[in-house]
């Protein structure tokens, strides 16, 4: 089988999940029609993650980040003629398309070339970005209207599963899932004084640095406290606390150690589609205390392997308990890991893949429910 796979954003987690995918789905072949987003990581960088025994990269030059009437339309034109010599060259049994851009164009394309088997994993739903109600409005609309030309969608979990519904979308969905990370027996107890809050990935407004870097700012003068943002991005210059140690980009491995240094993992998120590095620091044995928003709560058993808080005062609230009771947070910890192995290990969710590609039912591991689209 020929899985094409359409990715605007090729990097962080959206480029994380078609790597998974393409690992997982080892036996078959995968290319990956990639844009290009230099402003945060190079293409051939993100390359060199992948598996290239089994995956052929096509770039999509025309592809841009933002709504652009005249650069869609070439986008739309320049995916159209790649699928066309595909199918052509019967290289394209399935297209699955990831995230809002490639979904919406991709489906265009697909439609107008009769390509039947296609996917649309959203990784984070469009109309969800957005604090702005007229682009809200705007966007659902176009989600509904993308799903009318042909393809199926598959949401990665179930709160984003639930968004879709509202609108009438017929959806199923699978959870993401992680990798058992490499030297997660080690201890992963902080051995400084200082009470550490971690947190991980792209310094964008969708994690809402404006927000961490207000918790934070709550303990300056607390030399006690410490809060770490491992990764590094255009809005940076929001966290300007004192106690904030911004990291940039780290190799795995380093970023593992720093996970696991910390005592609570910390997501101020204002949407996910289902966080990677929420997943890895359960796996690195951590409480999380998450934005209460899509995505991040359907990993939370609240009070059980961490906390959801709904503001800044909640947020403040817990990291004080939290620093107050360390031992609480081992328990919490270890029952994170309990709970990533069950419900999001990467070879059991993504295989699941393979079978809704060949039309086939499948079992949910956390619903333990027969699913199909129909």
């Amino acid at each position: 089988m020929v899985v094409v796979h359409i990715i605007e954003p090729f990097a962080s987690g959206v480029a994380l999940f078609v790597n998974s995918l393409t690992k997982v789905l080892g036996d078959d072949e995968h290319i990956v029609i990639h844009g290009e987003r230099k402003d945060e990581i190079e293409a051939h960088l993100v390359k060199k993650g992948f598996n290239t025994s089994n995956v052929k990269f096509i770039p999509w030059k025309s592809a841009h980040r933002k709504v652009n009437m005249v650069k869609d339309v070439q986008a739309l034109f320049e995916i159209h003629s790649i699928l066309k010599r595909l199918k052509k060259a019967q290289l394209c049994d399935v297209v699955h398309l990831h995230s809002a851009k490639s979904g919406f164009l991709g489906r265009i394309a697909c439609r107008m070339l009769g390509i039947k088997n296609v996917f649309y994993t959203p990784n984070g739903a469009s109309f969800l970005s957005t604090d702005s109600a007229v682009k809200r409005f705007l966007f659902k609309g176009l989600e509904v209207f993308a799903n009318k030309l042909c393809g199926k969608v598959i949401c990665s979990s179930a709160s984003e599963f639930n968004e879709y519904k509202k609108l009438g979308i017929k959806t199923l969905y699978v959870n993401n899932g992680v990798e058992t990370v490499a030297r997660q027996d080690e201890t992963a107890r902080n051995t400084s004084e200082k009470f550490r809050i971690i947190t991980c990935g792209r310094i964008v407004a969708q994690k809402n640095p404006e927000l961490f870097n207000e918790i934070a700012s709550y303990f300056v003068g607390l030399d006690n406290f410490e809060f770490v943002w491992v990764g590094d991005g255009p809005d940076a210059d929001l966290l300007h606390a004192k106690n904030i140690k911004i990291t940039g980009w780290l190799d795995k491995n380093a970023v593992y150690d720093l996970i696991k240094s910390g005592d609570v993992y910390l997501s101020t998120s204002q949407y996910e589609g289902l966080s990677f590095a929420a997943l890895e620091a359960m796996s690195l044995k951590k409480a999380l205390l998450l934005s209460d928003c899509v995505g991040n709560r359907d990993i939370i058993r609240q009070g059980v392997n961490g906390d959801l808080f709904s503001n800044k005062r909640a947020a403040i609230t817990k990291i004080i308990q939290y620093q107050n009771n360390r031992e609480m947070l081992e328990v919490m910890g270890a029952l994170s890991k309990d709970i990533k192995k069950t419900e999001y290990d990467m070879q059991h969710n993504f295989r699941i893949y393979k079978d809704i590609y060949l039309g086939r039912p499948y079992i949910s591991n956390t619903l333990m429910k027969r699913w199909t689209f129909n």
